[in-house]
């Protein structure tokens, strides 16, 4: 018969067994977790910034050379590397100008002009100002939806003016602050385009509000290209829809003085034989309803 004491002897050979089978498995266990804290760190180098402790000067050469081989999205990095490092001084004055060039090559207008208005709040007497004006314009003057529009033939008059406006005023502002800017020239060239544009888009509006009846917004719109936008060749068809929306209203007297002034100007005017009937794009959604 086994006293108390027996037994707990007898029962020891079976923890022990236990015991050290934990530590066979605890080995290679403990040698497979430094492997893969090797590997972990292995692919921690690899995440390195390789510019990191470059000069502004590297940065910008670099950047430069991206530049030249349309590498975009390498040169963002090198140009906002410039930025963040390099907050003052003239390279990173450069890098911002540079910033907003190649976001506009990269089809990114909304970071381009960001750019832009960064740079305009903190350099706005700086040297290349006339030619942020001039990008900022050539940026609002093809927005994303001129692809669009290329492909259904849309009217540029046709489409949201907003950009056109915008466009604009960045031009007409580069024109008068900086009069001899060797951009200037261009400038003035799409801002007679752009102003003809508009004109134009202000007679569609005002087409669409006569053939709906809506005559005294019709007279509105067409109005205003007449006062606003003197000599532009729509202002004869602005007049034309002028002397109908009159006329519709019974307004004899106003409807005579729009005829007069459309005659003194166009004479034997050709919407009298023609009429307002034209092709219309029916890819424009003012043509849908």
């Amino acid at each position: 018969m086994l006293t108390p004491k027996d037994a707990f002897v007898t029962c020891q050979p079976p923890v022990i067994t236990r015991l050290s089978r934990f530590k066979a498995w605890l080995r290679p266990a403990g040698m497979l977790a430094a492997v893969v804290l090797i590997a972990g760190c292995g692919s921690l180098k690899k995440d390195v910034d390789p510019t990191a402790g470059w000069s502004a000067q590297r940065l910008y050469e670099e950047a430069r050379v991206e530049v030249s081989d349309s590498n975009w999205s390498e040169a963002r990095t090198r140009l906002e590397a410039i930025e963040a490092r390099y907050p003052f001084g003239n390279y990173a004055q450069q890098a911002l100008i540079d910033l907003a060039y190649v976001n506009w090559k990269d089809d990114e207008p909304e970071q381009a002009l960001a750019a832009i208005d960064r740079f305009q709040q903190q350099y706005p007497n700086h040297p290349g100002t006339d030619y942020m004006l001039y990008l900022k314009g050539l940026i609002t003057l093809t927005p994303p939806s001129a692809a669009f529009s290329r492909i259904t033939r849309q009217d540029p008059s046709e489409r949201d003016p907003k950009g056109l406006r915008e466009s604009y005023e960045a031009f007409n502002e580069l024109i008068t602050r900086y009069p001899d800017s060797r951009y200037t020239p261009d400038a003035r060239k799409r801002v007679t385009w752009l102003v003809n544009t508009l004109a134009e888009h202000e007679v569609h509006v005002a087409q669409y509000y006569y053939e709906r009846h809506a005559y005294l917004a019709a007279i509105n719109r067409a109005q205003t290209v007449v006062t606003e936008f003197q000599g532009v060749p729509i202002a004869e068809k602005a007049l034309y829809i002028m002397y109908l929306s009159y006329d519709k209203l019974n307004l004899p007297e106003l409807r005579d003085d729009t005829k007069r002034v459309l005659d003194e100007n166009y004479p034997n005017s050709k919407y009298y034989t023609e009429g307002l009937e034209g092709s219309t794009n029916m890819w424009n959604p003012i043509n849908w309803f």
